[in-house]
């Protein structure tokens, strides 16, 4: 099969991945093989690529937003049958036996696998993955469309469930890419009032253009306060201005798996009983819930596509801010 493999992590400038020939995967018992058809591209991709992520699996293919059909079955595996079409997300798989798997939050799992970084994710042809961690998608989701559902969407929806936003409430993105421009269908779903903080004025007027009431620079302070606030960019300069952007008691989520450093700040944007807490990968309750409201509502997601031999250009336009929306590569 064709694929795109890491061998070394470097910069996304220096082109890393590979376009070259894999063996095909063979499912293990209780997996499921999957025929990609569409791998969306996430900055977590970036951060496998460029090492901000340490290496767990060398080489690796990257990429864990795959939609594409079942093809085979392994040993023991019954959920889906062959021609199924179906998601594979982020979280791999778990031990389901620790003390966090117990509990219901395996998303904290203490020996889990991820998808594109610990095991072989979906810039190829093809991908394997338990059966039990594959998604059964909404029939009314193209697949290109559907890809930045599996991680944007899982994600962005777990951080506004931990933002605890209600109703009528103030709420901003700090950063507005792929998981921002799919969370904001679903707070204004919820009848929450949204404002965009973030770079670039294409990122700002697609935040317009999708339903926000105001939209401005990263490090601007919204004209009024909020109840809660996600960042979803890496960096960690947006915290104090997030924190300083918040009404007493609010809540600020920072939603991705690596960031920059959070430079120190006064006691004062902190006190009153605000909050900062992080969003950790995802539960697949997380993945069920959020798939049924996409479905709902239904979510639609803004995609440039590239061919799956151009992983290193995407990836380079996503570091670069030159993509609005999701990109997401054809792997057909």
């Amino acid at each position: 099969m064709k694929a795109c493999l890491l061998r070394a992590p470097a910069v996304i400038t220096t082109n890393p991945l590979q376009y070259t020939d894999a063996p095909v995967p063979e499912p293990a018992a209780c997996e499921v093989r999957v025929r990609v058809k569409m791998c969306g591209v996430c900055r977590t991709d970036l951060h496998v690529v460029e090492g901000e992520l340490p290496p767990r699996k060398s080489p690796v293919i990257p990429g864990h937003q795959i939609v594409g059909v079942v093809e085979k079955l392994g040993p023991g595996a019954s959920r889906f049958e062959t021609g199924a079409r179906v998601g594979i997300a982020w979280l791999h798989s778990t031990d389901g036996t620790c003390e966090y798997c117990r509990a219901g939050n395996e998303n904290l799992c203490d020996h889990p696998t991820f998808t594109g970084w610990t095991v072989d994710g979906g810039y190829a042809e093809y991908a394997v993955a338990p059966e039990k961690f594959v998604y059964p998608l909404p029939e009314n989701f193209a697949d290109e469309h559907a890809a930045p559902l599996l991680c944007a969407g899982i994600i962005g929806f777990r951080c506004l469930r931990l933002s605890n936003i209600q109703r009528g409430g103030r709420l901003a993105f700090y950063g507005f890419g792929s998981a921002a421009h799919v969370a904001i269908q679903v707070a204004l779903h919820w009848g929450v009032e949204v404002y965009a903080c973030t770079r670039g004025r294409k990122h700002q007027e697609l935040a317009l253009k999708l339903g926000a009431v105001w939209a401005g620079e990263a490090a601007e302070q919204p004209p009024k306060l909020l109840d809660a606030a996600i960042v979803f960019a890496p960096a960690g300069e947006l915290v104090p201005p997030a924190l300083k952007a918040l009404k007493k008691g609010g809540a600020l989520v920072l939603g991705g798996i690596h960031m920059s450093p959070i430079p120190s700040f006064d006691y004062d944007l902190l006190y009153q009983e605000r909050m900062i807490r992080s969003v950790a990968n995802n539960t697949r309750k997380d993945g069920e819930d959020f798939l049924r409201v996409a479905a709902e509502i239904p979510i639609h997601s803004q995609v440039t596509i590239y061919p799956l031999r151009d992983a290193n250009r995407a990836l380079n336009d996503l570091k670069s801010d030159r993509v609005n929306g999701s990109a997401v590569l054809d792997c057909r």
